[in-house]
């Protein structure tokens, strides 16, 4: 699983994507001068001819409709398509039973932080089979930069190579890539990492998102849709995972104990694309996405917080107030993206029914808007049991809809800003997502931020359980661990 000695698609290809691009915008260029240059002749031919005033008039009309038309047409952002995406399947030997985990722990914690740590695991809702990199499984583990440089290969390469694979592209054919890691910041940056290591193009435009947290993925599909309204033509690969080893907390904070229960190995790659080609071969069209954060609100910033203990150990503190604030971030994310998503009468009961608990009747029930009507198929945050069951019970979701997280969490862990993917795939390899359904993919982070993603399924969807992350266990899900508490 470690780093290759070259790319697998072979060196540097000449950039015929660039030259193509470089000559649209050149002809784009050339139009615009000749429409102009015509613009004036004719005018002047008008007046040379003395034509009467209306002929001007018209003249002038039929000149702006005509570029109004060029704008409409040029300027119109093209769909953005999922064409593919892959999702890594760490090694068996990576694997950590409970149980292993705190023999290991025995021999560099006190009790009293391995009872917290027990009681943590035994309640998130992941499985006996979750994974940690190999740094972490040293007595005691080792928490450095290399063992995180060599975490960055193990994590990152095979997952693109996938992708790359699946999707018969070429490393230079890539225009944008983003990468996101929250908390290593390696120098060069992750992206330089991954340029240098598939020998891309000169002209591709990279980015390395760090500190957003889960909802990290999920902004950087978003910050892709951007620059593909910008870039025409244009292939975006993002790659999101989060790098453990760096890390690892070895104090007795509890509020920072948490961090090394909870979350667990994994990365996805996602493939995006505006190319006019890409809607014959891709999966999903991006429907709408919505950003929402409230790092102004002092209790929100500081719910989750990288800091330095009272022993100057430096780690992540989850704070009593986190699942209230993310609550509200919650709120304020679907309150906003609601107008765009469900039906108008949902929105009117919903609106109905505030006004009157506010002026009439303070005890009846607001009511709660129906996203199942319009969204079939929904993927949460798989931050913990409680934390799914409760954005579940706000959108009003049944077992069968929060199924997705449940069964990620418990089998995977929480894999911080790429679980969202791990749940896509385990509903691609049920086989549930048909043409036409709507996908919600939620993220959420620190900060506090929170990123809506509704795509829309563009062709069938199978025979995708043999090609993921759930090749070897998707018949055995879900089970009576993830259904019931």
């Amino acid at each position: 699983m470690g780093s290759l000695s070259k790319p697998i698609h072979g060196g540097p290809m000449p950039n015929t994507t660039f030259l193509t691009k470089e000559l649209h915008s050149s002809l784009l260029d050339l139009l615009n001068f000749s429409t102009i240059l015509f613009s004036f002749s004719v005018e002047a031919f008008l007046i040379i001819q003395k034509w009467r005033l209306l002929f001007h008039a018209l003249w002038l009309l039929c000149f702006l409709l005509f570029f109004f038309l060029k704008y409409h047409y040029f300027s119109k952002p093209l769909p953005v398509y999922l064409v593919d995406f892959s999702c890594l399947k760490p090694p068996n030997y990576c694997r950590v039973p409970f149980s292993t985990f705190i023999q290991h722990a025995q021999e560099f914690f006190d009790e009293q932080s391995i009872s917290f740590m027990a009681k943590v695991l035994c309640s998130s809702g992941q499985g006996q089979e979750t994974y940690l990199p190999p740094a972490l499984h040293y007595i005691p583990p080792r928490s450095n930069h290399h063992e995180s440089a060599k975490e960055v290969e193990m994590v990152l390469f095979p997952v693109l190579e996938d992708l790359l694979s699946k999707t018969n592209l070429s490393p230079q054919e890539i225009d944008i890539l983003i990468v996101n890691c929250s908390g290593f910041c390696p120098i060069p940056s992750l992206s330089s990492i991954i340029v240098n290591k598939y020998s891309m193009r000169d002209d591709i435009r990279t980015f390395t998102l760090s500190g957003m947290g889960c909802s990290a993925s999920a902004l950087g599909i978003n910050m892709a849709q951007n620059l593909l309204k910008v870039h025409k033509d244009s292939n975006a690969v993002v790659l999101s995972t989060e790098i453990l080893s760096t890390g690892w907390y070895p104090g007795k904070e509890k509020s920072m104990l948490a961090l090394n229960c909870l979350f667990r190995m994994g990365s996805a790659g996602i493939l995006l694309s505006n190319r006019k080609d890409a809607r014959n071969k891709a999966k999903y069209k991006l429907v709408h996405s919505l950003r929402s954060q409230r790092a102004s609100d002092d209790k929100g910033y500081y719910s989750a917080f990288r800091e330095e203990d009272s022993d100057g150990i430096t780690g992540f503190t989850l704070r009593r107030d986190l699942l209230q604030v993310a609550g509200e971030t919650l709120q304020s994310n679907i309150t906003a993206i609601s107008p765009s998503v469900l039906p108008a009468m949902e929105i009117f009961r919903h609106l109905a029914s505030k006004i009157w608990k506010r002026l009439i009747d303070k005890s009846v029930e607001t009511y709660l808007p129906n996203f199942r009507s319009v969204i079939q198929h929904f993927c949460l945050p798989a931050s913990g049991r409680p934390v799914i069951r409760e954005i579940g019970k706000g959108l009003r979701l049944g077992e069968g809809e929060m199924e997705p997280a449940l069964v990620t969490l418990h089998r995977f862990g929480n894999q911080s800003s790429s679980s969202l993917w791990y749940e896509l795939a385990y509903l691609e390899a049920k086989e549930r997502v048909k043409k036409g359904d709507m996908v919600w993919q939620l993220g959420m982070g620190s900060g506090p931020k929170c990123t809506s993603l509704v795509w829309k399924c563009v062709r069938p969807i199978v025979g995708e359980a043999q090609k993921g992350p759930w090749d070897d266990c998707i018949d055995s899900y879900p089970n009576l661990v993830v259904e019931k508490d």
